[in-house]
């Protein structure tokens, strides 16, 4: 089987953006231009790897393992960059704010290792909620920030004049029930689960999830409680209190006692961006480092073995 590469980000885009047109507007080409790359890929692939439904289009089983090894070769290729545009010395406070998973599960542990390797630059990290974030960010009490996404519901979080963002990291959303709930965990149908949903803040990106369940299946999927972080929401699920969507990330190191995570097809997937505002200098700032270490650290984290 002998792959162009080339074609693999073009796989990517339409998995990540959820169908051909979404695809063709991230990478800057044409629709037809994006529909000849599938065809070719799956010529030399010798298989189907997208099917196209009325929703969008989905990935088949062989167009998942595809996508993989594109997302292996991204990661390999951020990193080598990372490493070779790092070697630079610079000096300054970087103020960099994020939401609680992806600093304690990617950034944190590799705070020791940054020190070491840029002794003059100190990273200070800032945990809060997506609006507070990007308000800081606009009045430049951040020098850039992480955010989170459903990576198919458009037009969240606009970007302002000047301001830059930089793809991260995509995750799959899980679904945590109460262990034993589900008679079958095959062919779940998500607008008539046996238990309610557990709230969540119309800030956060599940809730994004939850709004496009809702126009998807037609359901009213009507919530209970509302909940900030993951660890209440596993404890309201074991209790038999619902039901919940949650990242991948966020269930790193974290025991799963009384609840089954479940892959579920419909879900999507979370995507983890960097903004920041570019200032358009030709010499490597404090920013840019930290850019860079964040990109290495996040190409470098395997969320299979996240859950």
């Amino acid at each position: 089987m002998d792959i162009d590469p080339r074609r693999l980000r073009v796989l990517l885009a339409v998995a990540r953006t959820g169908g051909v047109l979404a695809a063709a507007d991230e990478l800057g080409i044409t629709p037809s231009a994006v529909s000849q790359q599938l065809n070719k890929l799956e010529d030399e692939t010798g298989h189907a790897l997208v099917l196209r439904t009325p929703k969008g289009s989905v990935l088949t089983p062989a167009g998942l393992a595809v996508a993989e090894a594109g997302e292996e070769i991204e990661r390999a290729l951020s990193v080598a960059r990372a490493r070779i545009q790092g070697g630079a010395q610079v000096a300054g406070v970087v103020r960099v704010g994020g939401f609680t998973s992806f600093l304690r599960t990617v950034v944190i542990p590799r705070l020791p290792e940054w020190r070491l390797r840029y002794p003059q630059v100190q990273i200070r990290m800032v945990e809060g909620d997506f609006p507070a974030l990007l308000r800081l960010l606009r009045q430049r009490a951040l020098d850039a920030v992480v955010v989170e996404l459903d990576s198919t519901t458009p037009g969240q979080g606009s970007l302002s004049a000047g301001m830059i963002e930089e793809p991260l990291l995509d995750e799959p959303w899980k679904l945590v029930v109460p262990s034993g709930a589900l008679l079958t965990t095959e062919n779940i149908d998500l607008g008539h689960l046996p238990l309610p949903w557990l709230g969540v803040d119309s800030s956060a990106a599940n809730a994004s999830v939850l709004g496009r369940l809702r126009q998807s299946t037609g359901a009213r999927l009507e919530t209970v409680h509302q909940y900030h972080d993951t660890l209440t929401a596993l404890a309201l699920v074991a209790a038999g209190e619902g039901v919940a969507i949650v990242p991948t990330l966020a269930l790193s190191g974290v025991r799963h006692d009384g609840v089954d995570v479940l892959d579920v097809p419909g879900l999507g997937t979370r995507r983890i961006v960097l903004r920041r505002f570019d200032r358009r200098r030709t010499a490597s700032t404090p920013v840019d480092t930290v850019a860079r270490l964040l990109r290495e650290a996040a190409a470098g984290f395997d969320t299979r073995s996240a859950s």
